[in-house]
């Protein structure tokens, strides 16, 4: 059975909460998007015409340098928005985004959404909730890459999967490689990253598996300075 725009809409975190007439209302404006594992959803320097919401499946946003190395920003899931800013400002994307698995989008256009803003304060208010969140959540990142090493950046990295998926025994969500390109890193800095851990008696690691062994040195160390 294929999902719904409303349905869809009632998933997503930015609209919990809003009333059955306003989801009706934005399943109005909006539409769903399939992509497929691997296919590029928006551009660097493209107009800002849409922002996303995931109904499922995960997409990372990254940047690349002329040198071809990458660097991810964020990699979202279910029920998150994205690429809300550009829309905002009325300017282009500043990143790429790609799918990393199949997922369903809630591509919501900006000049529709604009208006209803201006007519649903309940609405506004959310979104002000969300930037403030995204803006937060970027110092953080910034403060990681600045002011951490690979290992401390690495044991965050690690405590945010194991909350996310409620577990000690974690699935890498990421191949290496860009789990590395979102720490800042290259992948045999942050093979010995895992290797230290493992050696600390922190984690275990077998492939794409990590059992978290000491979720409290791990958050020691997460919240260490370099």
């Amino acid at each position: 059975m294929e999902m719904d725009k409303q349905t869809a809409l009632a998933g997503v975190k930015l609209f919990e909460g809003l009333s059955g007439d306003l989801l009706r209302a934005l399943a109005g404006i909006v539409r769903l998007r399939r992509v497929a594992a691997g296919e590029i959803i928006f551009e660097t320097g493209r107009p800002g015409e849409a922002f996303y919401a995931l109904a499922s499946g995960r997409v990372r946003v990254f940047r690349s340098a002329p040198s071809g190395k990458e660097q991810i920003l964020h990699v979202f899931g279910p029920g998150e928005a994205f690429a809300e800013v550009p829309v905002f400002e009325g300017r282009t994307y500043p990143a790429d985004a790609q799918a990393l698995e199949d997922s369903v989008l809630v591509a919501i256009p900006r000049r529709e959404f604009v208006e209803m803003l201006r007519r649903e304060p309940e609405l506004a208010m959310g979104m002000l909730a969300l930037l403030a969140g995204r803006l937060r959540g970027f110092v953080s990142q910034i403060a990681r890459l600045s002011l951490q090493e690979v290992p401390e950046r690495l044991a965050g990295y690690l405590l945010l999967l194991r909350a996310t998926q409620g577990a000690d025994d974690l699935t890498l969500d990421l191949p290496k490689g860009q789990i590395a390109a979102y720490l800042g890193t290259i992948p045999e800095t942050l093979s010995r990253a895992l290797k230290k851990l493992a050696e600390q008696g922190l984690i275990e690691t077998t492939g794409a598996r990590v059992r978290v062994r000491d979720a409290e040195g791990l958050e020691r160390l997460a919240q260490a300075r370099g």
